[in-house]
């Protein structure tokens, strides 16, 4: 399935509002950046497509799956002329997958459930109740949800359901609005021991995706842990933790990415991201069967050309190959 060009209404990437920062000029590709310490010369992955930036080293917690030449996920990226970062996790064996796991990728809207976590983390449950009101100035492209209730507003119960289940745009603004904008997600992310990733902006702009653009980015790597800690983790209480299980398995943007990968039957709660230069991501927790451990698979990848067509059987087909070999 191809999803329509930048400036079309999709998932996870908005217009602007009239407080909208003005887009940066076109960014240099950066050259491929060197392996991680764990990598050895012979594994390093090449790509067709474009650059990527600099990589940050990983998070002692997930140190473990060192990045290793897949030659599956190689000829992905060669298939679909794009760079593709993997990092997947079976948490019942602590095998795993990395590819380009350490690089940095635009994490577009996958952020809005770190938000959502977030929101969770700082406050009682009771403030899902709380009511907040918007404009029409502050409506996003992609506004499904809050284009409808502007009158009345919405509770940060609703607001959490649109960011992450329709990936609305207004409702992730004002999500990063109640935590104290960029800077209080950025905080969020280092208590769950998250170095890497960098929240700089709020959308549109989050989802610009200028390669070498190191604002608004994170690593497979990294943001594929904080769903793991967020979703199967000690993160959130388990109270706070089962209601953003929900969302995340009740997403209604990822039936071609992550889900479509899997084997019919397996339970799947995941976060997509979608931006310029063809950026396609996904962040899942996977549950085979029969109660099996879970698989933790973080997708993110990027293609050379700021109007590149979206192909969400790249995500589709790396899922697949890291469930045929974890599982």
């Amino acid at each position: 399935m191809k999803l329509s060009r930048p400036g079309i209404n999709r998932p996870g990437v908005n217009r602007p509002s009239i407080n909208r920062r003005a887009f940066l000029g076109a960014a240099a590709l950066l050259p491929l950046a060197g392996c991680t310490k764990d990598s050895t010369p012979d594994s390093r992955p090449s790509s067709p497509a474009s650059a990527p930036s600099a990589r940050s080293a990983p998070s002692a917690a997930s140190a473990a799956v060192p990045n290793r030449r897949h030659d599956r996920l190689i000829e992905l990226e060669r298939k679909f002329d794009a760079r593709l970062g993997v990092y997947a996790l079976a948490t019942g064996t602590g095998e795993g997958i990395a590819h380009r796991a350490d690089e940095r990728f635009a994490f577009c809207s996958t952020f809005k459930g770190v938000a959502a976590a977030a929101v969770l983390h700082h406050n009682p449950l009771s403030h899902l109740d709380t009511v907040i009101r918007y404009t029409d100035d502050d409506l996003m492209k992609h506004a499904p949800i809050t284009s409808q209730n502007v009158a009345n507003g919405m509770t940060i119960r609703q607001l959490c359901d649109a960011a992450v289940r329709y990936s609305d745009g207004t409702a992730g603004n004002l999500l990063l609005r109640d935590i104290g904008g960029p800077a209080g997600l950025t905080a969020y992310t280092r208590t769950l021991g998250d170095s890497v990733t960098r929240i700089n902006r709020t959308e549109p702009a989050i989802s610009e995706a200028i390669p070498g653009d190191p604002r608004d980015t994170t690593s497979p790597r990294a943001f594929g842990t904080n769903y793991q800690k967020m979703v199967l983790g000690n993160a959130l209480p388990g109270d706070k933790r089962a209601f953003l299980r929900d969302l995340l398995e009740r997403n209604t943007t990822g039936a071609e990415r992550i889900r479509a990968g899997v084997p019919r039957g397996w339970t799947v709660a995941d976060k997509t991201g979608t931006g310029s230069y063809g950026t396609l991501n996904d962040m899942a927790v996977v549950w085979p069967p029969k109660s099996a451990p879970p698989l933790v698979i973080a997708v993110m990848s990027t293609k050379a050309g700021k109007n590149a067509e979206y192909d969400q059987a790249l995500i589709a087909e790396a899922a697949a190959y890291a469930v045929e070999t974890l599982a």
